[in-house]
């Protein structure tokens, strides 16, 4: 049992390891809650309510209505289990930097493409996180949605999406680092 919390508790795991615990968690959510994995609607979902609460008027459409209602739907749980789940995880194997000066996107490399402000750095992040969130909407769903739950069905537009998503991930590190690493 010690030899279990202590891996638990290591800064890196083995892929194979997290493979096949992601592959478990993807095969009890269908079997518990009936749903495959996917977050990005969570997001939508989430836009709704505080939409709905600010300007009723304008998310009293079509969209907001029908396609994706403002509730609390699996997604938003599973968002709000992936952030806690996230903050468990780092503070039990003591990386976790809540609240310490810098701590943000503090990779040697972002500071050296992306300079040393960390406001700089934390609006590449915010960017990037909108692009990917529209890009998401556009394909139909997000990473965990197409390549996750997608792969797990064997569905072979997921395999497509992987092979994008890792050609558009070469080809945005080729942009970004310029061969500097």
């Amino acid at each position: 049992m010690s030899s279990i919390i202590a891996y638990i508790r290591r800064d890196e795991w083995s892929p194979y390891v997290a493979g096949i615990l992601l592959g478990i968690v993807g095969v009890m959510a269908v079997w518990l809650s009936d749903s495959l994995l996917g977050a990005s609607g969570a997001f939508e979902n989430v836009v709704g309510i505080i939409g709905k609460a600010i300007a009723p008027d304008v998310f009293n459409n079509m969209y907001f209505n029908f396609i994706m209602p403002p509730e609390i739907s699996w997604g938003v749980i599973l968002l709000v289990g992936i952030f806690f789940g996230g903050m468990l995880g780092a503070a039990t194997s003591g990386t976790l930097k809540w609240g310490k000066r810098d701590a943000a996107n503090s990779d040697e490399q972002w500071k050296q493409i992306f300079g040393r402000q960390t406001w700089k750095r934390w609006a590449v992040a915010f960017v990037g996180a909108i692009i990917l969130e529209y890009a998401a909407g556009i394909a139909g769903g997000c990473t965990s949605g197409l390549a996750i739950s997608g792969g797990m069905l064997l569905a072979p537009a997921a395999f497509l999406f992987i092979a994008g998503m890792f050609a558009s991930g070469i080809v945005t590190a080729m942009l970004v680092y310029r061969r500097r690493y």
